[in-house]
């Protein structure tokens, strides 16, 4: 434990942190950030870490990007805030909505502007009830999300989310709320199970959820492209046509949480096309803005939204608004991050430097305590099991991941331990270079080697 700062002093007094150890914190205090630049930031005793998790999997473009600060500090001068209800707009928000319907891999979208990944979700959820209602499945309203994927902290978003830690003491998820498999072959498959047999056997399960409950009460289908905080799962090949298919036959919409995969992460605008997936609807936030500003959007189908128009029409008004949806300095940000991803052609630079990150990562795959290694553009992660041969899990989940970061952290690598199982997620920033790559995964290996004190003779 280390003697707290004045600023931690202050910090454990008065401010309550998410995601958090609360009696743990009160005594050991948080590490203050104070500084960034490019890959790396800088605590407030002045040591540097690589951000190899693009801090909540967000600051796509790195710390300190001067264009981002003057296109904030340029909007804020010409119109701080205004709304977008009431018929109001501003043009950044126009701007935004419409360059995203240009980019997006939905024909002839709209857009909804809001603020973070979690209300996104929730407000899509809350639209599409809104969007049966109005024409006429007032019974269609169920959704079914898989179990370890993390869809947000709202009361919806969690009870999207498929990760009981995250249902305990809150009273969620809330009925309605179905969850199916995580297509994570590693630790999922049975015995002997090929790839596309997992995959069959659970697009087969989710279909027989969906008869059970009732195709006429199932509304949509959410999932991550790539699983993000449940550990970096990638689904076998052909998974999301499989589950197209079930969906399509039943009238049940697909819906991508693109929070995490969307703006270049995978070596592609979004997840759905480099996983070849057709939603419905997406949801987009974290990278939109480099995290510079809150924002998110929620792209809908045509078909969606003449649903909403239909039900506008009938109750008088689309009544649901926010205050600082469509903000003008949130959406002048993420404009800014979208042309610097086009004119410093950041998608082909994520396709080239990810074959290096991907190398370094399976690298560890014969590390003793590795079972298994998945990577996809720029993010990966590192699975840690107990027993190579058999994947034997660690005793209890996050038992190894947990003392590993921290480890890492010494080394100055601020890494992500998973909350599902033990491993270790990477999502470094999109402007990374191969140097850095090296740099964070020799600062990795050092402090992977350190945690083998103690490990000591479960190592196989």
């Amino acid at each position: 434990m280390h003697s707290l700062s004045e600023n931690g002093k202050r910090d454990v007094a008065h401010l309550i942190h998410g995601f958090t150890d609360l009696t743990g914190h009160s005594q050991s205090g948080p590490s203050i950030v104070t500084g960034g630049k490019g890959v790396y930031v800088y605590d407030e005793q002045g040591r540097e870490y690589i951000e190899a998790v693009s801090g909540m999997w967000c600051t796509s473009l790195g710390f300190g990007e001067e264009e981002l600060i003057e296109a904030a500090t340029e909007q804020m001068r010409k119109l701080p805030y205004y709304h977008t209800l009431a018929s109001k707009s501003v043009n950044p928000a126009i701007d935004l909505a419409e360059k995203l319907a240009g980019l997006a891999p939905i024909d002839n979208p709209k857009v909804y502007l809001a603020l973070s990944g979690s209300e996104v979700n929730d407000f899509l959820i809350k639209f599409l009830w809104f969007y049966n209602n109005a024409i006429g499945r007032p019974q269609k309203k169920k959704v079914i999300a898989r179990t370890n994927a993390y869809h947000g902290a709202t009361v919806v978003a969690s009870s999207l989310t498929g990760i009981d830690h995250n249902h305990r003491g809150f009273d969620v998820p809330l009925p309605g709320f179905l969850h199916t498999h995580d297509p994570h072959y590693f630790r999922d498959a049975l015995p002997g199970e090929t790839e596309s047999q997992f995959g069959d056997r659970i697009v087969g399960d989710l279909e027989q959820l969906i008869q059970r409950e009732g195709p006429d009460t199932v509304m949509a289908f959410i999932a991550e492209p790539v699983t993000g905080g449940g550990g970096v799962v990638i689904p076998p090949p052909g998974y999301y046509n499989k589950v197209r298919e079930v969906l399509d036959r039943y009238d049940i919409f697909f819906l991508a949480d693109e929070v995490i995969t969307g703006i270049g992460r995978t070596g592609n605008w979004f997840g759905c096309q480099t996983l070849d997936v057709r939603p419905d609807a997406m949801t987009v936030a974290k990278g939109l803005s480099s995290a510079y500003q809150p924002i998110a959007a929620i792209v809908l189908s045509d078909e969606i939204h003449q649903g909403l128009l239909a039900g506008s029409n009938d109750v008088g008004s689309f009544a649901h608004g926010a205050t600082y949806s469509g903000h003008p300095v949130g959406a002048a940000v993420a404009l800014k991050v979208l042309e610097i991803i086009e004119k410093r052609n950041i998608i082909d630079h994520v396709r080239e430097v990810g074959r290096h990150f991907e190398r370094r990562l399976r690298g560890f795959e014969d590390h003793p305590l590795v079972g298994e290694v998945r990577c996809i553009g720029l993010m990966g992660a590192i699975e840690f099991v107990a027993d190579k041969e058999t994947k034997q899990p660690f005793d209890s989940p996050g038992s190894f991941s947990r003392p590993l970061s921290r480890l890492a952290e010494e080394k100055g690598v601020i890494a992500r331990a998973i909350p599902v199982g033990d491993a270790i997620g990477f999502c470094p920033p999109l402007i990374i270079t191969d140097a850095e790559i090296d740099e964070l995964f020799d600062r990795f290996t050092a402090s992977l080697d350190a945690s083998m004190a103690f490990v000591g003779a479960s190592a196989k």
